[in-house]
Parts: structure tokens; C-alpha cells; sequence
């Protein structure tokens, strides 16, 4: 379980560290990114390897009503992160799509594994996407003006569910089938 903490608070580090040490950060200039990089690679690293040797206590498991909701948060998510990169509508009603997508991918994730090693994981991984916006939010923001094409709406729904069903086969490979059955 160390293993997975560890990785988790790399990851907490790794993000945090120009919103809370700005001086600190800025020290390191062009070669800080490297760092940061290396910690994010080693952190994504540490979970993994954590959350597969890691054992605990099961509070609940899937059901087909938390498998599908899960996927359809987890669509919500990857469509979130899809419009962020495009500026489409969504952009201009929320200043942090991408963490709002991660939030729901983490949240999603706990949906349907109620064990003590998602519980580090996807809810470390989730209190930390929810203090990075409130830390984002001391700064000002304007949002973003349109046009907003449509075609953009379209691509970027159109790759959530592309990217869904990457991920979902990735996950069948794996050995944990995400679309129930």
C-alpha cells in the first residue's frame, strides 16, 4: 500500500508545486519541466505497480447500474477533455474543464470499486483534481467568446466516444471488461 501512497502523493507533488512554491518552481526554469515530467512518469509508474500489489478491505463492488453509470460519466469525462482542447462551448461555461473531467473519471472509478486500494487511488486522485481548481480559482478568469462552431461540438463528441471505446477495449485486454455482460 506504500507503494500506491507514494505514487499518489508524487502525482499531488508534481502538480502542486508551481501553485504552492511559485518561487520555487521558477528557480528551476526550463529545466522544472523535466522534473516535473520525470515525478508525473515515476508517479503514474509507482501507481500502477502500488495498486497491483496493493490488497484491502471491499466495501462494495459493481453492479450493472454503477457500470453504467460509470461509463457514462467516464464518455462525460473523455468529451470534457476532447472540448477543452478544441475551445468549444463548454470552455466558456467552465473555467476548468479538464479537472472537472478528471473529478468525474475518478469519481466514476470509485462507482465501481469500493476496495481500500481504488479509495487511495481514485479518491486521492479526486480530492487532489478538487484542490487544484480551488487553488486555480485565487486567480482571475475570463472566458473564453465564441464563435463556437459546431463541427468542433461534433469532433469533440465524437472523439469521447472514440477514446471511450479505446479505453474500454485497453481495459478488456487487462483483464477488467468495463462494459458489463
Amino acid at each position: 500500500m506504500l507503494i500506491l501512497i507514494l505514487g499518489v502523493a508524487l502525482w499531488w507533488a508534481a502538480h502542486l508545486w508551481k501553485r504552492v512554491a511559485p518561487a520555487s518552481r521558477a528557480e528551476f526554469g526550463e529545466k522544472g519541466k523535466g522534473l516535473v515530467t520525470g515525478a508525473l512518469i515515476l508517479s503514474v509508474l509507482l501507481m500502477i505497480w502500488g495498486y497491483k500489489i496493493a490488497d484491502g478491505p471491499v466495501w462494495w463492488g459493481r453492479s450493472a447500474a454503477t457500470v453504467g453509470i460509470n461509463n457514462l460519466l467516464v464518455l462525460i469525462a473523455f468529451y470534457l477533455f476532447a472540448a477543452s482542447g478544441m475551445k468549444t462551448r463548454v470552455t466558456a461555461m467552465t473555467r476548468h474543464p479538464q479537472l472537472i473531467g478528471f473529478s468525474l473519471w475518478a469519481f466514476a472509478h470509485l462507482l465501481v470499486n469500493g476496495d481500500l486500494p481504488s479509495l487511495i487511488l481514485f479518491g486521492g486522485l479526486l480530492v487532489w483534481a478538487q484542490v487544484e481548481i480551488l487553488l486555480i480559482n485565487r486567480t482571475p478568469w475570463t472566458p473564453p467568446s465564441g464563435p463556437f462552431p459546431a463541427r468542433k461540438e461534433a469532433m469533440a463528441a465524437a472523439g469521447a466516444v472514440i477514446v471511450t471505446l479505446a479505453v474500454g477495449m485497453i481495459h478488456g485486454w487487462l483483464g477488467y471488461w468495463p462494459f458489463g455482460g
